[in-house]
């Protein structure tokens, strides 16, 4: 351990990718995303009746918080040319004769696009657009019974028979920065671990520092891989912890689960990754090469955690390799038991994925005794 404090001290790379860049990480994320969710996405409009009626929806579309009108376009090609060069998410186009067809009770034809080029921006664009769509039909509906005697209760009901009584859980005001940065930002942190797991051994291997290792430990490998690594587990735990803390103590995301889930989660990660990265480099004893396998696994485990994409959605083969993943295990186990509050039990499956990550290192013991020993590093 003596030993390696000093390797952390005298390598700044150290310093940069175990502390540095981390917060570099959270500040990015969560500054980004300060606002909860995109407001005013750039919109147009296509208005060739050009009516009372159709300039009012077009007022209450701009109204909206997600969605803000920028232009306004003669045709529907050059809406879609400024949708392609990427100065709009989507426009609303009302045909010549909307108002009319409204009036006389024939059913116009109202036309919305809107790119999903971003998920995100595409997704609310268009929810703003199927609701100002609906709200021309409810406010013609709205004015014939109005004429026809009904009553305010009564024209409510009609337009709406249903009334939705809507409670997001956990989280009630949709702030999307609490679902992405608290995948993102561990998940990136939990690539650094990767990295600098494998880097940290092959390190030896490349400076000749192998059998000086291996002796300091006795001949005994589990206690270099050990001695090597606790310093590096004590401080990834702060960086978790310090995230963790900034998180749900100072901006604030909603958690239901108690604090000491989420110390016993940022434990596990922690120690899942290194257990991760100490196997990569088992099977490849190499710098180049183990650390290529740890930038691979843990850039895909981002997409396959499921928070962007529901594993349940996927390919009968993705959702049984989205298991080999640490991270899907962490957000499963944030997701269960720190977000919705329900008991460690419930994920105890996740839990027992990730002591098995930490536990791989023991199927790669020997293996990496033989390298430091008889390889020779090999640029």
């Amino acid at each position: 351990m003596v030993r390696e404090m000093r390797i952390l001290w005298k390598n700044p790379i150290y310093g940069f990718c175990m502390v540095v860049f981390p917060i570099m990480v959270v500040a990015f994320f969560t500054s980004m995303m300060e606002a909860g969710a995109p407001e005013d996405l750039p919109i147009g409009i296509v208005d060739a009746d050009n009516t009372t009626t159709t300039r009012t929806l077009a007022r209450r579309l701009d109204a909206f918080q997600s969605t803000k009108i920028v232009d306004a376009y003669p045709t529907v090609a050059e809406a879609r040319h400024a949708m392609q060069r990427n100065e709009i998410f989507g426009f609303l186009y009302f045909p010549k004769g909307t108002t009319e067809k409204l009036m006389a009770g024939r059913q116009p034809t109202i036309s919305y696009y809107y790119s999903m080029a971003a998920k995100m921006s595409g997704s609310l664009v268009m929810k703003d657009l199927k609701v100002i769509s609906t709200l021309g039909s409810a406010a013609v509906g709205q004015a014939t019974l109005r004429a026809r005697g009904a009553t305010d209760a009564q024209i409510q009901t009609f337009l709406q028979p249903i009334a939705i009584d809507l409670h997001m859980v956990a989280n009630p005001w949709s702030n999307y920065n609490v679902y992405l940065s608290t995948v993102f930002v561990p998940g990136i942190i939990m690539l650094f671990v990767f990295l600098i797991t494998a880097y940290s051994i092959g390190t030896e291997l490349k400076f000749q520092r192998s059998r000086e290792w291996v002796e300091t430990a006795g001949g005994n490998m589990l206690i270099a891989i050990l001695g090597k690594f606790l310093p590096q587990t004590l401080i990834w735990l702060a960086v978790f912890l310090g995230f963790e803390y900034y998180f749900y103590g100072v901006v604030h995301f909603p958690y239901e689960g108690g604090a000491w889930q989420m110390v016993l989660l940022a434990f596990m990660a922690v120690g899942a990754s290194q257990g991760f990265g100490v196997f990569a480099f088992g099977l490849m004893p190499s710098l180049r090469m183990s650390m290529s396998i740890c930038s691979l696994w843990s850039v895909l485990s981002l997409s396959m955690a499921g928070s962007a994409f529901p594993v349940m959605g996927m390919d009968t083969p993705l959702q049984s390799l989205s298991w080999l993943f640490p991270l899907r295990h962490y957000y499963m186990v944030y997701q269960i038991s720190v977000f919705n509050g329900y008991p460690l039990l419930e994920s105890w499956f996740h839990f027992a994925a990730l002591a098995a990550f930490m536990l791989l290192p023991w199927l790669v013991v020997g293996k990496i005794k033989n390298a430091m020993l008889n390889y020779v590093y090999i640029p």
